[in-house]
C-alpha cells in the first residue's frame, strides 16, 4: 500500500519510520505508545500483549499493538533486554491547541550501549559503549605494524578513555580487555575483516562506515566536545587509531541522543597497558573472578559465589563498581600495592572509624550517576533530594578520616570537598515530598519564588471554589448526587443521573451523555475553571523553568562532584576490604620485586566459604625463580589439586590488588601475568574441539608468559591419547622449566605420574602430591599438599562416589589388577569369556620412560623436543594394530 492510500497519521508514522528502520518505534498517540506493522508483531511477542490491528474493516488491516505513555519505560526495558533498539516518538505540540495533524518528533534513540535512565542500569556494574578499529581498516599508521584502537564511554558516570595495542598479539590483548570491560554495545567498521569480533557475546556489534573512526575528523570532534586546541594535553599524543575509536563513541551518542548534553565529559584519559596487570579472558573465567563458571546451586537457588561476591563489602555502587575494576586490572607497581595495603591495613585495626565510615557511606547514594543525569538534563525532582541527601554526609564522613594517617586516607581527606553550596541550593528550591516527575508539579519550595507562592494560592483558592460551587448547585437544584468533577479531556463538568435529569435548570449547558449520567457546563463554572487551570498551567510552567535554572547551576558543580564520586569509591572499597580482612582472617601479605612465592596455609576464599560445617584444609606454597620454579603436583581425582592451583593464583592476585590475603603469611614476589589452563572445554562453533582449545590455549600460554609470569596448568594433554597427551605434557614442563626458554614459575597438575621422574632429571622441579589415606578399602582425601609424587591416581573410587553400576566398578577393578602386573599376559582378562578377549586384552605398558631419559631434550627448541616424543610414539606398542592401546 502507498502512502498516498493510507490516512495522514499512517503516512506520518512511515515517513519516520524510514529514517528508524532498524528499531523498534514507539510512536505516541495520545496516552498510548503505538506500534505498528512488523514492529507490532516483534513486539506483542516480546512484551507479551495483544495483537490487534488498524482500520479493521480496510482490505489489507495494519498489524497494531500499543503500551501506556506512563507504563513505557517497563517495556523499553524488555525490547532492550531481548537485544532490540527503541526508538520513542513524542507528541511536540498539545493535540487540543493543534490545527491538523499534530507534530511528531523521535526524541530519544533506546540502545543498549546510551543508557542513562537508573532502571535500564546496574548499579553495581559499569555500563560501556566500546568503539573498536584496526589499522588495517584505515590508512596505515606511521608507527608500522598492526595497531588496534580502543575507546570506552560510560555515559551515566562520564568516564571515557581509550587505549591501542600494537604488534602481533593486538588482536588478542583487545579481546581480552573486551572480556574485562564486557561492553553493552561496540562499533566497528563495516569493512572490518577480523573474524575474533564475529565471536563476540553479550554485546549489540553496531557497523558504521569506515570514515566514522576517521582519526583526523575524530581529533576535531574530540578537540570541540573539550573546548582544547590539542588533545596531547590529555596524554594522546602518537593515539591514532584509537582517537579514531574515541570519536565514533562520541559521534555515535550524539546522533542517537541528539538531545542530551555531554558536559559531563570533561577528558579523554588514554589508558596504558603497562600501568595494570593484563589478565586473559581464559584466567578471568578460570578463577571465577566476575562470574561463575557453574550454574546456580539448586538447593539455595543464588548463584555460585565468585570472587567478586566474596569480597564485596561496599556500601556504594560506586564502590561496588571500581572494586569490580580493581579485580581484573592488578597493580604492577609495588608502591601502590604498598600503599593501597597500608590503608586497608589501618581501617583493619581502627575499628571504631571503620564502622563509622561504613555506617555513613549507606547515607550516600550513587552521585556519579546522579551527577551525570543533572548534566545530561534527565534528573527528576527526586534525584535531586537525593544527591542533596548524599551531600549533607560528606562533612560528617571528613571527620572520621581525622585520626587516620595512611598515605591514600590522608590525599582523600586534604583533597576533600563538601560541596556545601549543591545541597544548600537543592534545600532552598525542591520540596521536601517533591514527586518523582516534575510534570506531575508541586516540586518547588514555598517562599523560594514570590510569583510561584501566587500561582499556588489562586490554584488551592480555585479549587476551593469550585467545592464550594458544587454545594451550591446542589441546594439549588435539590439534587444530592450531584458531582463537580475534573478530567484531562473535557475539564471541569457537573455530572447528574439520568434519574435527577428532569430537574436540571435551564442554564445547564449539555457536554456530555454518558449511559447513566449527563455531563454539563455553567457560565459560572466556566469562569471558575480558567482561573484554576489557567493558574495550574502557569504555575507548572514556572516550575519548570525554575527547576531548569537550578539544573544548569548545578552542573557548574560537575567536575567537583565527580572528583568527590571517585574519592568515596576509593574509601568504599578501603574499608570493605578492611571489613572482608576482618570478617574471614585475612593478612596483610608482603609485596616486593622479589621473585619468591611464599604462602603459608594459604585457602580459597571462596571455596572455604562453600565449606560451611566443614573445615577448609590450608596448604603452603613455595615457589622461586631458582630452585622452586616448578611444582609437579599429582594426586587422586577429587582431592584438590584444581582448588589448590585456584587459590595460589587468588592469593597473588589479591595482594596485587591491594587486598589483605587468607594466609597465616604471605610473601609474594611481584607478577607481571597469571595464566590458567585449567578444566575441560570445547569451541564447537568454531570448530574446535577440547583437546584444540587445551593446545591454543597451551600455546598463548607459552607464547606470551615471561619469567616473572605465575603458571597454572592443569592436566594436560589428557585430551588426546594416553602417549601423545604425556609426550606434549613432558615437552611443556620441560619448556617452562627452561629459563632459556622461559623460566616461569608454575604449578603443574596432571595425572601422568611418569612425570614425577622430570625431579630428577631437571633443576628446579620439585614433586608434591595430594595426600590420601586408605582405611578398610576406602580412600580418604586430606587435602593437603605434601612433598613427593603420588603413584595412583583412585579413579575407580572416584567412579564408585558418583553411582557407577557395582558391576562396572568391580569389572573396572578386575581390568586394573590386570595392567599393573608387569608381567601380565595379553590374552583373556580376568572374568572375559573367549568371545570377549579381543575387547579384554591390552597391551603391556612399554619402556618409553626409560628411552627419554636417554634423549637430550633440554637442548632442543620445543618443537624439536615435540617431534623426537612423536618418533618414539609411532614406535612403541606391538605391531598389531588390535592390541595397540589408544
Amino acid at each position: 500500500m502507498s502512502d498516498a492510500d493510507v490516512s495522514p497519521l499512517m503516512r506520518q508514522y512511515r515517513e519516520i519510520k524510514r529514517a528508524y528502520a532498524d528499531a523498534i518505534l514507539l510512536f505516541r498517540v495520545g496516552d498510548f505508545y503505538e506500534m505498528f506493522y512488523e514492529d507490532a508483531q516483534i513486539a506483542s511477542k516480546l512484551l507479551s500483549i495483544a495483537l490487534t490491528s488498524r482500520d479493521k474493516s480496510s482490505i489489507d488491516p495494519v498489524p497494531l499493538c500499543g503500551v501506556p505513555h506512563h507504563a513505557a519505560q517497563g517495556y523499553i526495558a524488555k525490547l532492550l533486554k531481548a537485544g532490540r533498539t527503541v526508538a520513542l516518538c513524542e507528541q511536540m505540540e498539545d493535540p487540543k491547541l493543534s490545527k491538523g495533524l499534530v507534530r511528531r518528533e523521535v526524541v530519544r534513540l533506546y540502545t543498549p550501549g546510551t543508557l542513562v535512565d537508573t532502571e535500564f542500569l546496574s548499579p553495581g556494574e559499569s555500563h560501556f559503549l566500546a568503539a573498536v578499529a584496526f589499522s588495517d581498516d584505515m590508512t596505515p599508521s606511521t608507527k608500522g605494524g598492526s595497531i588496534a584502537g580502543l575507546a570506552c564511554l560510560d555515559v551515566s558516570t562520564g568516564e571515557f578513555w581509550v587505549t591501542e595495542f600494537e604488534g602481533e598479539g593486538a588482536e588478542t590483548q583487545l579481546m581480552d580487555e573486551l572480556a574485562r570491560l564486557e561492553p553493552r554495545e561496540i562499533l566497528l567498521p563495516d569493512s572490518n575483516t577480523k573474524s575474533c569480533l564475529a565471536r563476540l557475546s553479550g554485546a549489540r556489534l553496531c557497523a558504521k562506515p569506515s570514515a566514522f573512526f576517521d582519526p583526523e575528523e575524530a581529533s576535531r570532534l574530540l578537540q570541540t566536545q573539550f573546548a582544547v586546541h590539542s588533545l596531547e594535553g590529555f596524554g594522546c599524543r602518537g593515539l591514532t587509531v584509537g582517537i579514531g575509536s574515541a570519536g565514533a563513541v562520541l559521534r555515535y551518542f550524539r546522533e542517537t541522543q541528539p538531545s542530551a548534553s555531554l558536559g559531563h565529559l570533561r577528558r579523554l584519559q588514554p589508558r596504558w597497558s603497562g600501568d595494570t596487570m593484563h589478565l586473559d579472558s581464559a584466567t578471568i573465567r578460570n578463577l571465577e573472578l566476575i562470574q561463575p563458571m557453574e550454574a546456580s546451586e539448586p538447593r539455595s537457588g543464588q548463584g555460585r559465589p565468585t570472587v567478586l561476591s566474596v569480597l564485596d563489602r561496599t556500601t556504594t555502587a560506586m564502590g561496588s563498581r571500581l572494586l569490580r575494576s580493581w579485580l581484573v586490572r592488578p597493580l604492577l607497581a609495588c608502591s601502590a600495592i604498598q600503599a593501597r595495603l597500608d590503608a586497608v591495613g589501618e581501617l583493619k585495626d581502627r575499628i571504631p572509624q571503620r564502622v563509622s565510615i561504613r555506617a555513613t557511606l549507606r547515607d550516600i547514594q550513587d552521585i556519579a550517576r546522579l551527577s551525570s543525569r543533572v548534566t545530561l538534563g534527565v534528573i527528576g525532582p527526586r534525584e535531586l533530594l537525593a544527591l542533596k541527601q548524599s551531600v549533607s554526609a560528606l562533612p560528617e564522613l571528613r571527620s572520621h578520616l581525622q585520626p587516620l594517617h595512611a598515605s591514600l586516607l590522608t590525599v582523600a581527606r586534604e583533597s576533600w570537598d563538601d560541596c556545601r553550596e549543591v545541597h544548600d541550593a537543592v534545600d532552598q528550591a525542591i520540596k521536601p515530598d517533591a514527586p518523582m516527575s516534575l510534570r506531575d508539579g508541586g516540586t518547588i519550595r514555598d517562599g523560594y519564588n514570590p510569583l510561584i507562592d501566587e500561582l499556588r494560592k489562586a490554584s488551592t483558592e480555585g479549587k476551593g471554589w469550585i467545592a464550594s460551587l458544587e454545594a451550591k448547585e446542589r441546594a439549588r437544584t435539590g439534587i444530592d448526587s450531584l458531582k463537580v468533577r475534573y478530567n484531562q479531556v473535557f475539564g471541569y463538568y457537573i455530572e447528574i443521573t439520568k434519574t435527577h435529569l428532569s430537574r436540571v435548570p435551564s442554564d445547564y449547558i449539555r457536554k456530555q451523555t454518558l449511559v447513566n449520567a449527563e455531563r454539563f457546563m455553567t457560565p459560572e463554572l466556566k469562569e471558575l475553571e480558567e482561573r484554576v487551570t489557567g493558574a495550574e498551567m502557569k504555575l507548572l510552567a514556572l516550575e519548570q523553568e525554575l527547576f531548569e535554572q537550578l539544573r544548569l547551576r548545578l552542573a557548574g558543580a560537575m567536575p567537583r562532584l565527580q572528583a568527590m564520586a571517585q574519592t568515596i569509591a576509593l574509601l568504599d572499597v578501603l574499608a570493605g576490604l578492611a571489613e572482608t580482612a576482618a570478617l574471614h582472617r585475612y593478612i596483610k601479605p608482603l609485596v616486593d620485586d622479589g621473585d619468591s612465592i611464599f604462602i603459608r596455609e594459604g585457602r580459597h576464599p571462596v571455596v572455604e566459604q562453600l565449606s560451611h560445617d566443614l573445615t577448609f584444609v590450608p596448604n603452603d606454597t613455595d615457589l622461586d625463580c631458582a630452585g622452586n620454579r616448578l611444582v609437579i603436583l599429582t594426586g587422586p581425582n577429587m582431592a584438590g589439586k584444581s582448588t589448590y592451583l585456584r587459590q595460589v593464583a587468588l592469593v597473588v592476585l589479591l595482594a596485587q590488588i591491594g587486598s589483605f590475603v587468607p594466609a597465616t603469611e604471605a610473601r609474594i614476589g611481584l607478577v607481571d601475568r597469571i595464566f590458567t589452563r585449567v578444566g575441560a572445554s570445547d569451541n564447537l562453533a568454531a570448530g574446535q574441539s577440547t583437546f584444540m582449545v587445551e593446545m591454543i590455549e597451551s600455546a598463548h600460554i607459552l607464547n606470551s608468559a615471561t619469567s616473572r609470569s605465575l603458571i597454572l596448568l592443569d592436566e594436560i594433554g589428557r585430551g588426546t591419547s594416553t602417549y601423545d597427551g604425556l609426550s606434549i605434557a613432558w615437552a611443556i614442563a620441560e619448556h617452562i622449566q627452561d629459563r632459556r626458554h622461559l623460566g616461569a614459575r608454575t604449578l603443574f597438575a596432571t595425572h601422568y605420574h611418569e612425570m614425577t621422574q622430570l625431579e630428577g632429571l631437571r633443576e628446579g622441579i620439585k614433586n608434591y602430591c595430594v595426600a590420601v589415606q586408605e582405611r578398610d578399602g576406602d580412600v580418604v582425601f586430606l587435602r593437603k599438599i605434601v612433598r613427593g609424587g603420588a603413584d595412583r591416581s583412585y579413579g575407580i573410587h572416584v567412579a564408585k562416589l558418583a553411582g557407577l553400576p557395582q558391576t562396572v566398578v568391580a569389572r573396572a577393578q578386575q581390568v586394573l589388577a590386570q595392567l599393573e602386573q608387569p608381567d601380565a599376559p595379553t590374552g583373556n582378562m580376568p572374568g572375559s569369556s573367549e568371545k570377549e578377549a579381543t575387547c579384554g586384552s591390552l597391551p603391556q605398558p612399554h619402556p618409553i620412560i626409560e628411552e627419554m631419559k636417554q634423549i637430550d631434550l633440554f637442548s632442543m627448541t620445543p618443537l624439536d623436543a615435540l617431534n623426537r616424543l612423536a618418533d618414539l610414539q609411532r614406535r612403541i606398542g606391538p605391531t598389531d594394530q588390535d592390541n595397540r592401546h589408544k
